[in-house]
C-alpha cells in the first residue's frame, strides 16, 4: 500500500509529459512528419522523462528493494494502461479500432516503451546500487 503513493506520483507526472509532448507532436510534428515518425520522435523524450522521474522517485521515497520498485513500476502501468482505455472510450473507438488504427512500428515501440516505463524504477534503483 504504501507503493501507490511514488505510483500515482509516477504516473501523473509521465502521463503529463506526453500530454504536453502531444501538444507539439499533433499540430506540428504530424503534418510534416506523417503520424509513424512523429511518435517515433517523441518516444525517446517520454523514455527519458521516466529515466528521470523513476530515478527522482526511488532516491525520494527511498525505494531500495526490488518489490519496492516493482511495486511502484507495475501498479503505475496499469494506472497508464487505464488512462489510455479512458481516452479511447472518450473518443468513442473500440479496442479492436483503437489497436487496428496504431501504427505498427510506433505502436510496437510505444508498446516497448510501457515496459520499460514499468521497468524503470528497477532499473534506476539497479544503476544506483551498483554505483560504487
Amino acid at each position: 500500500m504504501q507503493q501507490i503513493k511514488p505510483a500515482l506520483i509516477y504516473f501523473i507526472l509521465i502521463f503529463a509529459t506526453g500530454f504536453a509532448l502531444a501538444m507539439i507532436r499533433i499540430p506540428f510534428l504530424v503534418p510534416r512528419l506523417g503520424e509513424r515518425w512523429a511518435e517515433l520522435v517523441e518516444l525517446p523524450f517520454m523514455v527519458l522523462a521516466s529515466f528521470l522521474v523513476a530515478r527522482w522517485l526511488v532516491q525520494r521515497f527511498g525505494l531500495v528493494t526490488v518489490v519496492q520498485c516493482i511495486g511502484t513500476g507495475l501498479p503505475a502501468l496499469l494506472m497508464m494502461l487505464s488512462a489510455e482505455l479512458a481516452v479511447m472510450w472518450f473518443q468513442g473507438q473500440s479496442l479492436g479500432e483503437y489497436l487496428g488504427g496504431r501504427d505498427p512500428v510506433s505502436g510496437m515501440a510505444y508498446l516497448f516503451s510501457l515496459l520499460l516505463f514499468a521497468a524503470m524504477p528497477l532499473l534506476v534503483r539497479q544503476q544506483a546500487v551498483n554505483r560504487p
